[in-house]
């Protein structure tokens, strides 16, 4: 058990479900800490506390170590960004090659603010589900990014502060079978029922991999991700 307090950065998505599941079977403390950036599936914010009340109440050895959660307002983000997760538009690829769900310096404020935080909360470690093998493209996701970050980070705040990014070489269905490793059936069961992926926010029908509308690039990765960790089990 690790003795730090981690500062874990929390939409209620699959991904940052299975890093607040990994913190807390790591850390003696975990915070939680959420943004709402005008975000056009913002009912992902609805589903933050429901996790956090299912993972307490499922897990009772996970229960004492989580700690406060933290909700900022960041809509000046989504007033300055022009993109699909921010507007009412078609996802689709722009001109640079990057799909335009891409929130440009959407991962760098976020960690920013989580380090501003977690300096006065005295947390060491923050958390984070970027993802490098199965991403949408997005530069800030990237390994070396957030490296630099952690460097930046640790400059400027004189004290050091981790960035941990447990799915960072994981592909979707390596990310299930690592939930299922750290709380089995339990834990994916509540994933696929409470966990928010979808950009546009669909929440009817639930599918084996959960909620969503099923043809938006969040959940076509999600769906493969979960028929090929199905497959190969």
């Amino acid at each position: 058990m690790d003795s730090r307090t981690a500062l874990v950065l929390f939409s209620g998505g699959q991904d940052s479900t299975a890093c607040l599941a990994w913190a807390l079977d790591r850390y003696a403390r975990v915070e939680t800490i959420g943004f709402d950036y005008g975000q056009r599936h913002r009912i992902e914010l609805d589903c933050r506390q429901v996790l956090r009340r299912e993972l307490a109440a499922q897990f009772p050895h996970w229960a004492p170590r989580l700690g406060d959660d933290h909700l900022l307002d960041l809509s000046l983000l989504g007033q300055i960004s022009d993109t699909a997760l921010t507007r009412e538009r078609a996802i689709a690829l722009q001109a640079n090659g990057l799909p335009n769900t891409f929130v440009p310096g959407r991962n760098l404020l976020f960690l920013t603010f989580a380090a501003t935080l977690a300096y006065r909360r005295g947390a060491s470690v923050l958390v984070g589900g970027m993802c490098e093998t199965d991403f949408s493209g997005y530069p800030d996701c990237r390994d070396n990014t957030l490296k630099a970050q952690q460097v930046a980070l640790s400059l400027g705040l004189d004290t050091p502060m981790s960035i941990e990014t447990p799915l960072m070489w994981l592909t979707k269905a390596q990310t299930w079978a690592l939930t299922q490793g750290l709380g089995g059936d339990a834990l994916n069961a509540l994933i696929v029922e409470h966990t928010h992926t979808c950009y546009l926010g669909e929440r009817g029908a639930l599918h084996a991999w959960g909620h969503g509308c099923g043809q938006c690039p969040a959940c076509a990765l999600r769906a493969a991700g979960h028929a090929q960790w199905q497959a190969a089990r």
